[in-house]
């Protein structure tokens, strides 16, 4: 009998659960992803700037859509912020030697929360001069 055979593969529990009980688990392993990401100081300063913008969304805008969109844009830029700790969080995990990969992984992750950060400021900037425009 060769070595390989011994080997057992990982088995995921998760996979196995249905239901609720899969719900239950996967809602505590995402709380568990908030609290790690709670530990990154760019996720903390980017969900205390969107918590101080949430009342300003309701007054700029003047409808539910564009309250909408000014809520989703600051989502996005936590939504990407979370995603972009998962792909360092993974890099990280291989080893702490450079690699070009590893730079380019954790640079384009870094792009796409700037992508994301200039969005967001480009539909609040818009909707700040709608606002203004309003007014006048």
């Amino acid at each position: 009998m060769s070595e390989q055979s011994d080997i057992q593969p990982f088995e995921n529990l998760q996979k196995r659960r249905k239901g609720f009980a899969r719900l239950r688990h996967a809602t505590r392993y995402s709380c568990r992803g908030l609290c790690d990401a709670w530990r990154e100081p760019a996720f903390r300063l980017e969900l205390a700037v969107s918590t101080g913008l949430l009342p300003f969304a309701f007054w700029l805008s003047g409808s539910w859509v564009q309250t909408a969109v000014l809520l989703m844009s600051l989502a996005l830029v936590l939504i990407v912020e979370l995603l972009n700790t998962g792909i360092e969080s993974a890099i990280d995990r291989i080893g702490p030697q450079w690699h070009p990969l590893s730079r380019k992984a954790k640079d384009v992750g870094s792009a796409a929360t700037l992508v994301a950060l200039i969005a967001a400021g480009g539909v609040w900037s818009l909707a700040i001069f709608a606002r203004l425009a309003a007014v006048s």
